[in-house]
């Protein structure tokens, strides 16, 4: 059996938990900042079905032209405050459990929980790429706040 483990992500971001839960759930948000840096996730390349049971698949585009998609299927959906989904293809289903905290100030904490991570997840340059995609989080939400 593959050793698995857990990862934590927090980031607070300049915004309300009901933008921040629209971002990550519209493929028109979507498609501007999932994945690393140096990627790009094209917006016919992404499923949302905003479901319990319901698909939710991306598929990465690398700068030298290779794809991974990411296919999973929503667990729980509590907008704005939570939202759960399993890869069922990771090996024994990677859990990914996103809460919403808004801190009440126009700022949200978003808290990224993922158990039964592979090791290959684990590894220090697949955590670094996670941060770069937050950080393009944070730069997609500065666009739609200035338009504001």
């Amino acid at each position: 059996m593959t050793e698995v483990g857990e990862l934590t992500f927090s980031r607070i971001h300049e915004a309300g938990p009901e933008l921040l839960f629209d971002c990550m759930t519209r493929p028109e948000h979507l498609t501007h900042f999932w994945g690393p840096a140096g990627t790009t996730t094209p917006l016919d390349g992404i499923v949302v079905d905003l479901r319990p049971g319901g698909a939710f698949e991306t598929t990465i585009v690398g700068g030298d032209g290779g794809t991974h998609t990411m296919r999973a299927v929503y667990a729980e959906i509590d907008r704005p405050r939570r939202l759960v989904w399993i890869e069922p293809g990771v090996e024994g289903g990677m859990r990914t459990e996103v809460t919403f905290v808004d801190l009440g100030d126009g700022r949200t904490e978003v808290v990224t929980h993922q158990t039964n991570v592979p090791a290959a997840f684990l590894a220090a340059q697949a955590r670094a790429g996670f941060d770069t995609s937050l950080d393009r989080f944070d730069a997609y939400l500065a666009e739609l706040t200035r338009d504001r």
